[in-house]
């Protein structure tokens, strides 16, 4: 069957936050998930049927502009989302968090949002999505005999665990002011980014003379006809291979996104609609009442624990703000996609290249363990260490100083003999 010719590359392409690039970036469906971009997976089978459909060619630029007149704001579905990032595991299981049963005891615990970030970072996942317009949302995350199911229904936000029997329940503020709702504020972004949609559109923000997208021919997704946009860094530092979205070839929604390293193997990340419905879903789908006998945080209490999270006078971020400061600030090195994050001073809290602390105890476990992961490195910077995933590397100088972007080493110690 004929393929769809690419149309290379984007350097005349507006990639820096024009109005009109703001607005092809308008296509997502707010869905309110439990995920990382992160995301949000050892890795979950292609959704492409056993045939390419057949479908009339397109360019880049066009099937883009598809993307951003998509005002699909209903659907229904269920989504495989897959993460392998190649994170090791810490000592004690730190970063790990359990399935689901692994919440704090005595406050919302396991089902507050945040508690579950972490656990779309790794491993395969299936969820099931709906949303109808931006004030109605829900997705449920079922792993083995466990689910945790998010609500957002106007002005009010509940999050239930099964494996627990707990679930929180907040209220908007200002709610019901002016006769408009608003979402809660305290629901944390980090939690919309592992839909195919979320995904997609933060790749896309990416993309501009650093990038070449093309039209990389079609696929079946989730039983539907779909172009496959194929995003590839210029860059050759950078450490993401490609990343491949198959948009709706009748709506423009993104069905899939799959982000493959530079290094090959399975996909770091692939995110897709294993089943899809665009009709408006059932009233009753954002409703929500906790089953009798579950454990209930309401309102202020959960809210408050959200405002010391993620609140701008919170505690912790006036603490990593004054952290930040004391640490010289921190500071962007490059454009596209070989940015390197640089964080002065070693009150970054990570061990430096010395390999220090290698005695008992709690910190000397952690800085023991890094030092048998990362690799010795030395340049006219001094030394350091580099730790490394499939996608993000870093490197610790012995003075404190951390280089840290999905680039590969050779860039983190250029970036750091650049720097000294």
């Amino acid at each position: 069957m004929p393929r769809n010719e690419p149309t290379e590359g984007t350097d005349g392409w507006d990639g820096e936050g024009s109005p009109r690039r703001r607005k092809a970036m308008r296509y997502a469906v707010p869905v309110a998930v439990a995920g990382v971009a992160a995301a949000t997976i050892g890795l979950v089978p292609a959704f492409a049927g056993s045939g390419s459909p057949d479908l009339p060619k397109i360019s880049a630029q066009d099937l883009i502009a598809k993307m951003a007149k998509s005002d699909v704001q209903q659907l229904s579905g269920t989504v495989r989302a897959g993460a392998d990032l190649g994170l090791p595991s810490l000592p004690g299981g730190a970063g790990g968090a359990g399935a689901f049963g692994g919440g704090e005891g005595g406050g919302g615990g396991s089902a507050e949002p945040q508690s579950k970030l972490m656990e779309l970072a790794s491993g395969a996942h299936t969820l099931r999505v709906a949303a109808d317009g931006p004030d109605k949302q829900r997705v449920s995350i079922v792993d083995k005999a466990a689910e945790y199911s998010l609500v957002h229904n106007g002005n009010e936000v509940w999050g239930y665990d099964s494996s627990s029997n707990t679930a929180f329940h907040h209220t908007a503020p200002e709610a019901g002011r002016h006769g408009k709702q608003h979402a809660p504020e305290d629901v944390p972004p980090g939690l919309k980014n592992a839909t195919p949609q979320d995904l997609a559109k933060q790749a896309l923000q990416a993309a501009g003379d650093t990038t070449s997208v093309t039209v990389d021919g079609t696929a079946k997704v989730a039983g539907r006809d779909a172009y496959q946009l194929l995003i590839k860094p210029k860059q050759a530092a950078s450490t993401v291979g490609s990343i491949r979205i198959a948009v709706d070839a009748a709506n423009g929604v993104p069905l899939k996104f799959t982000l493959t390293p530079k290094s090959g193997g399975a996909a770091a990340i692939d995110v897709g609609f294993t089943s899809v419905d665009f009709a408006k879903p059932a009233a009753s789908t954002f409703a929500f009442t906790p089953p009798k006998g579950a454990k209930v945080v309401q309102g202020d209490k959960a809210g408050a624990t959200a405002q010391r999270e993620y609140g701008e006078d919170s505690a912790p971020r006036k603490e990593r703000k004054a952290a930040t400061e004391d640490m010289g600030g921190l500071n962007v090195l490059g454009k596209g996609w070989t940015s390197i994050a640089t964080i002065k001073g070693e009150g970054s809290g990570l061990p430096s290249g010395k390999g220090e602390g290698k005695g008992k105890g709690s910190g000397g476990d952690v800085a023991g363990f890094l030092d048998s992961i990362g690799d010795k490195v030395h340049g006219s910077f001094g030394s350091g260490r580099v730790f490394s995933t499939r996608l993000v590397n870093a490197l610790v100088t012995d003075n404190g100083t951390v280089y840290v972007g999905a680039v590969d080493k050779q860039a983190l110690i250029d970036a750091a003999n650049a720097a000294k």
